[in-house]
Formats: structure tokens, C-alpha cells, sequence
């Protein structure tokens, strides 16, 4: 696993250009929103977005800015979930279900304690990766794994649940991104 092979999924799950009628985010092409590439510099017509620009975005913003690049260092599957998640829901998104995951499974907080669930990885949140995967073992990122994912999938149905339109990408959403 590699960032750039993660890139390279999401970039064949996103596609090229589209503008789903239903879809709050707009125009995007490969998966980078209008609104996303506009803040980066980007003032060309989506529809000729360039790759190379998704690429550099996803590897900025979406691994090396939120430091899934070092959760990658503890646990590289978790961090490709990561990246995934939060290039669909954000980063913030996508780490503070992290956060959540471990709070929840510290033990009442006897095998490291409980961090704020602030959406940012910093030296608190790898600690109690290093301390959860050291205590878990092998079988403790597979766990952490499923957590994150019952997270992300809960937010899915909330989200259709709250927006009918969300309808539309719920079946695609749990297909794609859980499990």
C-alpha cells in the first residue's frame, strides 16, 4: 500500500467528470469538487480539471495534511481507511472517528487516556494508536478497522435519513466505502 496506489483507487471509483443533480458538493471531476479545486487555485472548467492537480490535491489534502501519512507508519490499512474516508467525508471526518474508536476502546481509559475528539491527528491521538496497537497486537487494527467502519456506515444512513436525496448514493456509499 502505497499513497499513490490509493490514489489511484480513488481515482477509478470517482471517475472523471460529474454533476449529479442530487449531489450537495456539485461539480467534481475525479472525485475533487469545484469548491475544493476553486481554494486551490484551480479557475478552468471542471470538466477539464487535470488529474495531475486530483492527484497532488488528494496527497496534500487528504494524507499529508490530516497525518494519515503517519498513522500509515503504526497501521497501513488503517490509514488507507482513513484516506478513503475522508476523502468522501472529509478528513476531520475520517480521524475523528479514529479518535472515537479509541476512546471507546481503551478500557475505560486504564491503557492510555481519553483524547478531546477534535478531528486532528497530533501527538496525543499517535500515542494511543501505538499504545492500543501494543497492547491489541496484531488483531488490535483489524478491530479498530471494523469500528471506524460501523462510523462511517452509521453516518451514511444518517445522512439518507436526514437528506432523502443522500437516498440517491447510500446503496453505493455502503458498497464502496464500508467494509
Amino acid at each position: 500500500m502505497t499513497i499513490d496506489s490509493l490514489i489511484d483507487t480513488v481515482l477509478d471509483r470517482e471517475g472523471g467528470y460529474v454533476n449529479h443533480p442530487a449531489d450537495r458538493g456539485g461539480e467534481t471531476r475525479f472525485g475533487i469538487t469545484a469548491a475544493v479545486a476553486r481554494a486551490n487555485g484551480y479557475d478552468g472548467p471542471m470538466c477539464s480539471f487535470p488529474v495531475e492537480r486530483a492527484r497532488a490535491l488528494y496527497r496534500r489534502l487528504y494524507w499529508e495534511a490530516p497525518r494519515f501519512d503517519a498513522i500509515a507508519a503504526h497501521a497501513p490499512g488503517l490509514a488507507a481507511e482513513l484516506f478513503d474516508s475522508g476523502v468522501n467525508m472529509g478528513p476531520a471526518v475520517a480521524a475523528a472517528f479514529l479518535q472515537r474508536a479509541l476512546n471507546a476502546l481503551n478500557r475505560g481509559a486504564t491503557d492510555y487516556p481519553d483524547m478531546p475528539v477534535d478531528g486532528r491527528i497530533g501527538a496525543v491521538t499517535l500515542a494511543a494508536l501505538a499504545a492500543f496497537l501494543k497492547r491489541r497486537g496484531a488483531g488490535g487494527e483489524a478491530v479498530l478497522l471494523k469500528a471506524i467502519e460501523a462510523l462511517q456506515g452509521e453516518r451514511y444512513v444518517a445522512l439518507a435519513e436526514r437528506r432523502p436525496a443522500n437516498e440517491a448514493f447510500l446503496y453505493g456509499w455502503l458498497a464502496n466505502r464500508t467494509g
